[in-house]
């Protein structure tokens, strides 16, 4: 299976918003990351790996859905201060909770300009990240990787841009294409357009959020994972410079692939 060029791109497999998101009453960005073809014509295992935006907002409403999948480990990927700021996933039976912050710079630092091309934009910025938090997605994809964890959710804030990152390394690892991989983050869009809509109604105070926070071009991934290659010679390589064993590769791909 090839990978996909950072100029154009093609789905292997049909990627739908309504086919792997899990609705809840206050996370838009809960979905199964399961059913991509990956090494050999093994396909994702379904319902061992999810990726989601803030799980602070479980309330009692969504709590008997959470509990429902199973979930054994949350890898929380935000930076202490919005752990602090916003807590984190309520107490579940049997649920681990696993904070993990690859660090990397504030987005303010190095702000979006409006009218520049801004999937290069969020390309440099995961660049960055992948460059300084190597040591965070060495811990996060470790925890993917060991099967007794499972079922795994990974999240952040909005559940893009740190977890978009981790899931595209998971899901390299295993032999998904880039343009699935590219394609399952691009539905993050979606997401971002009921969240928005979302915290105009209860948080007006907030204003429009920016650009940056709420897209996610797929080209944007396209190139970092090009790009990635281009200075490691393979996702693989570069996880193993941030410290991923080899065993822990095959630990992956032999619990999420079947």
């Amino acid at each position: 299976m090839e990978h996909g060029s950072a100029g154009r791109y093609r789905v292997d497999v049909d990627v739908t918003d309504n086919s792997r998101r899990i609705p809840f009453t206050a996370m838009f960005n809960f979905r199964d990351v399961g059913g991509y073809r990956g090494h050999d014509g093994r396909t994702v295992r379904w319902q061992r790996l999810y990726r989601s935006d803030s799980l602070h907002r479980i309330d009692d409403t969504d709590r008997k859905a959470f509990a429902a999948l199973g979930v054994r480990t949350v890898v929380d990927l935000r930076r202490p201060y919005e752990v602090t700021r916003d807590g984190r996933v309520p107490d579940f039976t049997g649920l681990t909770w696993r904070h993990v912050h690859p660090e990397h710079a504030e987005w303010d630092e190095s702000p979006y300009q409006p009218g520049s091309d801004l999937a290069r934009y969020l390309a440099d910025r995961y660049a960055d990240l992948a460059q300084t938090g190597t040591a965070g997605l060495a811990d996060a994809i470790g925890l993917i990787a060991d099967s007794a964890n499972a079922p795994v959710v990974v999240h952040c804030v909005a559940g893009k841009d740190r977890t978009g990152i981790v899931c595209a390394l998971t899901l390299s690892v295993l032999g998904v294409a880039d343009a699935d991989i590219a394609a399952d983050y691009a539905l993050t869009a979606e997401a971002a357009r009921r969240f928005a809509a979302w915290a105009a109604e209860v948080m007006p105070e907030r204003g429009t959020l920016p650009p940056a926070w709420l897209a996610s071009p797929a080209e944007t991934m396209l190139l970092f994972l090009a790009e990635l290659r281009a200075a490691h010679g393979s996702v693989e390589g570069y996880l193993r410079s941030a410290g991923v064993t080899d065993a822990q590769l095959t630990a992956l791909r032999t619990h999420l692939l079947h």
